[in-house]
């Protein structure tokens, strides 16, 4: 019981579930602040955000737990996105988990395996959205938001990876 108990007291898994309490907390609250303040905070992807925090700052494990957890938990919680919609965005996040994982032994840049495992994603995204659309289980746009802000957003989010120190 000691052991376990330490193993669940080291520095790791304290600061990897204080960061998943964090994660599950912003995307908890962007559907309050969006509409408290008629702002599109989904506009920013919080979701993105998270994933790209917890691969800076967890493990490969962790990341894919948050890729696969956060939109089934917003969906519980707030009733969105849908329950297809859920399923194709814990993908879109878990590919792009692996697609970074996979381009960063390569090129060891990590802006640029940031950049193309996010539009790497984004491209499985709307093309699985397109199969689900046309089959009938998604409704709506094809593209929601803006593709200037979704650019912005890759550029963004590939920026503030490259600040955290190796």
């Amino acid at each position: 019981m000691e052991a376990i108990l330490k193993k669940l007291t080291t520095k790791e898994v304290i600061r990897t579930s204080i960061f998943d309490v964090f994660a599950i907390s912003v995307v908890y609250l962007v559907p309050v602040f969006s509409h408290l303040f008629a702002i599109p905070l989904y506009y920013a992807e919080p979701m993105r955000l998270m994933l790209v925090l917890a691969i800076m700052f967890t493990s490969k494990k962790n990341a894919l737990f948050i890729a696969v957890t956060m939109p089934f938990f917003s969906m519980l919680i707030s009733g969105h996105p849908i329950f297809y919609k859920a399923l194709l965005i814990s993908a879109e996040l878990f590919v792009n988990v692996i697609f970074y994982f996979i381009i960063i032994d390569k090129v060891k840049n990590k802006f640029a395996a940031m950049a193309v495992s996010i539009l790497s994603a984004k491209f499985f995204y709307y093309f699985i959205k397109i199969l689900l659309v046309n089959i009938a289980l998604l409704s709506g746009e094809i593209i929601a938001t803006p593709i200037i802000i979704q650019l912005g957003v890759v550029l963004v989010y590939s920026a503030i990876f490259t600040l955290k120190k190796s």
